[in-house]
């Protein structure tokens, strides 16, 4: 099965009191749009992402710069943003399934996704919803009076996304009912024999006023773990000098195994901590020849790349590099892109510091350069 991911992030944010929409609203340093897109690539049935979004926030939505992902300007309306996906996707003969995505639910677990899809197998659409628990009431105003009368919850439920469905099927729905607004796409079918419906999640909302966007961040906060990373190396001639990536011009270099750049080290023990996924040298050992000079920039992509098929993303990372020389200043900038390239965050996420002993020491002596790292990351599912 091969499915396109749409998600939808093509509305006004009206009820949302803020100058930004919803889906660039950011939690742990990501737009509501990156998180979701972020999952939805850990999944393999998924071969294309779409993104609707609405004109109002062309400039924003590219200065995410979200890679390998197609941009289709949304509609007036739910309906013919969703329907602006589909007949973009129409005539590709690749993708047979849809899953259609609202951008304001950035807590969807890979487990829900993987359970729709699984469930697709033996349906013409699958829908996640969740049973409601409390009472349920309705306004009844006439003419002559007001009164509130009680509904039975039996027949009652929340639905929620990412929902699937087959491509050509939905799309067909779509262009039937054109110009009539639904709610969601599973509202498209009158015969719901054709619906799976599966066991939803409690928060997988969606963030319709400022309020639950708090609670989103709260929920988001409550998966944020921190470690520590602390990493040195002695000076010597003929070596080259790696630090945080970039070769720095120096008489000396540090001596490792590897390049011996004590920062990347550092930054990697601290992620590995952060995840419980033990150390760098328990992943990448110093007996290994296969590790003997390699760039540590390297290494420190292949733990991002573990880490996220774990769930894990970096949140931000503050640095200490601790050396007499070479003065951190000048190269401060350089670093913090290259580390927010290779961890996948924004430079903004990311914070370097040049101390010194003050002359004490090894490293006051030059004969070593030393560094401390604290980071913190979020699991995302």
């Amino acid at each position: 099965m091969s499915f396109c991911f749409i998600i939808l992030a093509g509305g006004n944010s009206h009820r949302f009191r803020s100058n930004i929409g919803k889906p660039y609203q950011k939690i742990g340093g990501k737009s509501l749009i990156q998180i979701s897109v972020d999952k939805a690539r850990k999944i393999k049935q998924i071969k294309k992402i779409v993104i609707v979004y609405n004109k109002k926030d062309s400039k924003r939505i590219k200065s995410l710069k979200i890679r390998n992902v197609k941009l289709v300007l949304g509609g007036r309306n739910r309906q013919q943003s969703t329907l602006n996906a589909l007949k973009h996707l129409i005539n590709n003969n690749k993708i047979s399934r849809v899953l259609i995505h609202d951008a304001a639910r950035p807590n969807f677990s890979l487990r829900l996704i993987r359970l729709v899809i699984k469930n697709m197998k033996n349906s013409r659409a699958v829908v996640p919803k969740i049973n409601i628990q409390d009472a349920v009431k309705q306004k009844i105003v006439s003419s002559l009076s007001e009164y509130i009368l009680g509904k039975n919850r039996k027949n009652l439920f929340l639905t929620q996304t990412p929902q699937a469905f087959y491509l050509k099927e939905i799309y067909n729905l779509h262009k039937l009912n054109a110009g009539k607004y639904k709610d969601d796409d599973v509202s498209l079918y009158m015969d719901l024999d054709k619906v799976k419906f599966v066991d939803g999640e409690k928060n997988n909302f969606k963030i319709t006023i400022e309020s639950d966007f708090y609670d989103m961040k709260k929920i988001f906060k409550s998966n944020q773990y921190v470690g520590i990373g602390f990493d040195v190396h002695r000076l010597i001639p003929k070596r080259k000098l790696f630090l945080a990536g970039l070769k720095i011009k120096s008489p000396l270099g540090t001596l490792g195994h590897s390049d011996g750049d004590p920062v990347l080290h550092s930054i990697t023990d601290a992620i590995l901590g952060a995840c419980k996924m033990g150390d760098i040298g328990q992943m990448f050992s110093d007996k290994s020849k296969k590790f003997k000079n390699i760039r540590s920039t390297i290494l420190l992509q292949e733990v991002i790349k573990k880490i996220k098929d774990k769930g894990f993303f970096v949140n931000n990372i503050d640095i200490n590099i601790i050396t007499q020389t070479p003065k951190i200043s000048i190269y401060k900038n350089k670093m913090i892109k290259t580390i927010a390239k290779i961890c996948e965050t924004s430079p903004y996420q990311i914070n370097i510091k040049g101390k010194t002993t003050e002359k004490l020491g090894l490293i006051g002596k030059e004969k070593a350069i030393a560094c401390e790292v604290i980071t913190s990351v979020i699991k995302y599912d």
